[in-house]
């Protein structure tokens, strides 16, 4: 059995980037996907563009950068890769930038492996069972991140956690993305407000059965290329495989819907395609750790100070409502930011497990806001440098100097105010 100073689990912008800063700081580091890339969200739920990494406004002077280290070094890599200034994420390109400086860094990765089984032993995560086509595979470790979104190791692990909203446990919708090429995007942009009142107008009559309540479409990926994040499918458990499995063919038979209401709807669809679904339906919310501290969304509306800040965000919470109807939101102003406890990454009941990415320990609210890939990425590389300094240092995840983490990550230009 092979023994690592590190194990993540999941290879989403949080993984990817725990595993790389751990690696670079010298540990062996293993980091185990149950799909065949990096990206997590924006590669296999198609999930686009990345939500504001930044707050302010070039054209008034006043725009900074929130989410720095790992994350700004992709984003230089993409620049690199294409030549050009990064305006936008170009998902493919981006793939191939996660490929790059994983491989650079010295981590390994076992592609198409899923969590079977966690072992325990004390107060310290011992052992993963992961399911692969040969059969089952044991991988022994020191510390471990879960960074699988879902919460799936914690959960393994038997680690208290939240799931959803408290009232009734139901959690923010899932969503499938898809993309139409072919659009004549500026005649879309002049006639959205007629499109959006005719969506509504087939809600009534029964024509589209997603209860979302308007369109959401984003450009910038390509010419002629419109991206739709709008399916929505409430009141299924994003955990329970049986209730994904209804959700991913309930999603596609909304894609079906749209499309053919975009082609009735407006000219700018005349020559339009449909080129890609997401081949994993987007989960916004589901497990949320119940860590040494739990961040809620009134710690971010009033900014308060952590001591162990390891990570900052400007990004508003966004609730889409789990019962199908509106999205609440709650804006940030442009000088305002909120911070993330390293606390808040620490399971509270083994002292060698952190957690990355949309499942810290938050409330339904917090992680509304915390969620977006840019911020996650930042998460990680908080647990991958922590898990580092508690491996040299001969502490644990408890114990471990905060001034220290602190300190490290300002070194590799993570952004902490």
């Amino acid at each position: 059995m092979k023994h690592y100073d590190l194990i993540v689990a999941g290879g989403g912008m949080a993984g990817v980037s725990s595993a790389i800063c751990a690696a670079r700081e010298g540990l062996s580091v293993l980091l185990i996907e149950k799909e065949g890339c990096f990206g997590g969200a924006m590669s296999n739920s198609l999930v686009f563009p990345f939500m504001p990494y930044w707050s302010g406004n070039k054209a008034k002077g006043n725009w900074r950068l929130i989410c720095g280290g790992i994350f700004e070094e992709m984003m230089k890599k993409q620049e690199e890769m294409t030549g050009k200034e990064f305006t936008e994420l170009e998902p493919e390109i981006f793939k191939l930038v996660l490929d790059e400086l994983f491989l650079e860094s010295g981590a390994e990765v076992l592609f198409h492996a899923m969590l079977h089984k966690v072992e325990t032993e004390g107060e310290k995560v011992k052992k993963v069972t992961v399911a692969t086509k040969m059969g089952t595979m044991d991988f022994e470790a020191d510390f471990f991140i879960d960074a699988t979104g879902d919460g799936d190791l914690f959960y393994l692990a038997g680690c208290e956690y939240l799931l959803g909203r408290p009232s009734d446990n139901l959690c923010q919708p899932m969503t499938t993305c898809f993309r139409m090429s072919g659009v004549d995007i500026e005649r879309y942009k002049r006639e959205e407000p007629q499109i959006q009142e005719k969506y509504k107008e087939y809600q009534k009559m029964g024509k589209i059965t997603c209860p979302r309540e308007d369109i959401m479409a984003f450009y910038g990926i390509g010419e002629g290329i419109l991206h739709l994040n709008t399916t929505r499918i409430i009141k299924l458990d994003p955990t329970n495989p049986e209730d994904v499995s209804k959700a991913e063919i309930d999603a596609r038979r909304q894609v079906g819907e749209l499309v053919k209401f975009f082609k009735e709807a407006s000219g700018a669809f005349k020559n339009a395609t449909l080129i890609s679904v997401a081949s994993t339906i987007g989960v916004r919310e589901s497990r949320k750790l119940v860590g040494l501290y739990v961040l809620s969304g009134e710690d971010l509306k009033e900014q308060i100070e952590f001591e162990d800040t390891v990570a900052i965000g400007n990004y508003e919470i966004d609730i889409h409502d789990p019962n199908g109807g509106g999205t609440s939101h709650y804006f940030f102003a442009d000088d305002e930011h909120y911070r993330i406890p390293y606390r808040s990454l620490v399971a509270k009941e083994f002292k060698n497990l952190l957690v990355a990415g949309r499942c810290i320990s938050t409330t339904h609210e917090a992680q509304a806001a915390i969620r977006i890939m840019p911020t996650c990425a930042c998460l990680g590389q908080a647990a991958g440098i922590a898990a580092s300094i508690a491996k040299k240092d001969g502490s644990d995840t408890h114990t471990l100097s905060i001034s220290k983490l602190r300190q490290r990550l300002l070194d590799t230009k993570a952004i902490l105010e």
